[in-house]
């Protein structure tokens, strides 16, 4: 294999070459914050540390009531840690549905992508952009948004496909680390990117190539992992896993995902459950569905559904999973 030829094909998105050259998409425009929408939800770009420029996208209701505060979503975007921004236009659009779906207070976090800052990079930017949200606490913090409309005793992290890695992982650390400020209440995985040593797959090439991509991605994104059973990658491996400082957990899985992630999704929610886990978790599959598929077809019957599981959930209402 020459330096030219390709590791890890993710077109259209992004190439990665054996060298450790990635070549990704400038097809995909890039939309600034609006302060003053058309439509029901302001945005606006902060940055949560000057030392790594580390930058979020802040998403607010336009229509909310004085003195109320809301639910605040703290979430991570996808694309396998080496692509994607909340500046995408599909992700901006996407992020706003959540946002006027759920009314809720979001912060996207830009967290910095491999291989030019290979894992452990992105989940350290993620504490970071937390460390940032606790420093709003007492009111007083750098971002009046988060000061007036954000309730921090009613936090939730979550992300799609990586992102989820990164929110379950955030949920690990606090758990550990008891970040003094915020409150998570519950976590939301969307076709999130988990693995493990022993993945079986069926009889099928197609199959079987993923499988072997699969295999070699993590160890390319984490340099100095531990393996495919890293609790990083492999939850059911955390001999912690019972003890998330969380009261609430819901997992969306794409039944046809075309990386064997909802697989992992089933198993993570089987394993929650055996942990002795104390809080509440949920699943909900999305038939005949690929992976994310709700986030570049926000309008889509199906993904309007998730949409309105997703909602409930961080408004704590009981609905029926479809």
């Amino acid at each position: 294999m020459s330096n030219s030829e390709i590791l890890f094909d993710f077109s259209p998105n992004f190439q990665i070459y054996k060298d450790g050259r990635i070549n990704r998409s400038t097809a995909i425009q890039r939309v600034p914050p609006s302060l003053h929408p058309k439509d029901s939800v302001g945005s606006k770009d902060v940055v949560c540390s000057p030392v790594s420029n580390l930058c979020s996208r802040l998403y607010l209701p336009k229509h909310i009531i004085p003195g109320r505060k809301l639910p605040l979503l703290i979430y991570f975007h996808g694309g396998v840690f080496c692509f994607g921004s909340p500046a995408f236009s599909f992700q901006h659009d996407y992020q706003k549905t959540m946002v006027q779906a759920a009314n809720i207070v979001m912060v996207s976090v830009d967290y910095r992508l491999a291989p030019e800052h290979p894992l452990p990079a992105a989940y350290n930017d993620g504490w970071d952009a937390l460390k940032w949200v606790a420093s709003h606490a007492d009111g007083n913090g750098p971002e009046e948004w988060l000061n007036s409309h954000a309730d921090l005793d009613n936090v939730f992290f979550a992300g799609d496909s990586a992102g989820g890695n990164l929110a379950y992982n955030m949920c690990r650390r606090y758990s550990r680390e008891k970040l003094v400020g915020i409150n998570l209440k519950g976590i939301a995985l969307m076709d999130s990117y988990f693995w493990r040593k022993d993945v079986q797959v069926g009889d099928s090439c197609k199959d079987m190539k993923t499988k072997e991509m699969m295999d070699k991605l993590w160890p390319f994104l984490f340099p100095t992992t531990s393996g495919l059973d890293d609790p990083f990658i492999n939850p059911e491996a955390d001999p912690n896993l019972a003890s998330l400082d969380c009261s609430r957990m819901i997992i969306f899985v794409a039944q046809e995902d075309r990386y064997l992630l909802a697989d992992r999704g089933r198993s993570f929610y089987e394993a929650l459950k055996k942990s002795g886990y104390g809080g509440n978790v949920e699943i909900m599959e999305s038939v005949g569905e690929d992976h994310c598929f709700h986030v570049r077809d926000c309008e889509s019957q199906r993904a309007k559904a998730l949409f309105e599981k997703l909602s409930s959930f961080l408004n704590h209402q009981d609905s029926t999973c479809i």
